[in-house]
């Protein structure tokens, strides 16, 4: 029987890159993002399924996994990869924009992990990851709305897998530290779209890495994982 994923906040990168490692192994996997305009051609490439959602919306949420409950099966995996990225000096930031950005990056986390946690715990098992990021574990100046989210995703991920890992549900979180290469970023080399001696971290390694972790024998679950460049300083 073949893997049930679905992948919130899907978008280009490192998500894109996870989602085709699973069609690799045979996964049926569902998309969502508040805009899936953008989804098409991987939806297209991997033979998935793409749902409108915004998760900082819990009636959407809920409709969202009840579609993937119809589609493809009640997920075996649900990756949050969903936040929002708002800097600047605190004195100017824009509330709303904070309130937004705590909402998407945080909130909107609780509420796909508590719906994938009802129907995991019904059937006895399940894995439940979240995407963190450098401003998971320190925050940096003008950089406040990002830090809170991430650390509140972080906290959120450390209950859970306390609450649910003995429940047979692997809960993960990974700390993305470093940028992410994608087209159109440049190193310096005459490729724009390359990634100069390795200095960025590569999407589809870490989603390798994703996936090492989704295989791991439950007698030696990781709840958390460091990933950086072997350039990036700590």
């Amino acid at each position: 029987m073949s893997l049930k994923a679905l992948i919130v906040g899907a978008g280009s990168g490192v998500s894109a890159s996870f989602a085709r490692a699973l069609a690799r192994q045979g996964a049926d996997i569902a998309l969502a993002a508040r805009n899936i305009d953008k989804l098409d051609a991987l939806k297209q490439e991997i033979d998935a399924i793409a749902i409108a959602c915004d998760a900082t919306e819990a009636d959407q949420v809920a409709n969202l996994f009840k579609q993937v409950d119809k589609s493809i099966g009640t997920p075996d995996l649900v990756l949050y990869n969903a936040s929002a990225f708002t800097a600047g000096p605190v004195a100017e930031l824009d509330p709303s924009a904070v309130r937004r950005s705590l909402l998407l990056t945080g909130y909107g986390g609780f509420l796909v992990a508590q719906q994938a946690a009802r129907r995991m715990q019904s059937a006895g098992s399940g894995a439940i990851f979240f995407t963190g990021a450098t401003a998971s574990i320190k925050g940096f100046p003008g950089y406040a709305p990002f830090a809170m989210g991430k650390f509140a995703l972080r906290g959120l991920t450390q209950s859970l897998a306390r609450e649910l890992g003995p429940q047979n549900i692997h809960i993960a979180h990974f700390i993305i530290d470093g940028s992410i290469a994608s087209p159109g970023r440049s190193l310096g080399s005459a490729n724009p779209s390359s990634n100069a001696d390795d200095a960025m971290l590569e999407p589809d390694a870490i989603a390798e890495v994703y996936l090492s972790v989704l295989n791991q024998h439950r007698s030696a679950w990781s709840l958390e994982i460091d990933l950086r460049p072997w350039k990036e300083t700590f």
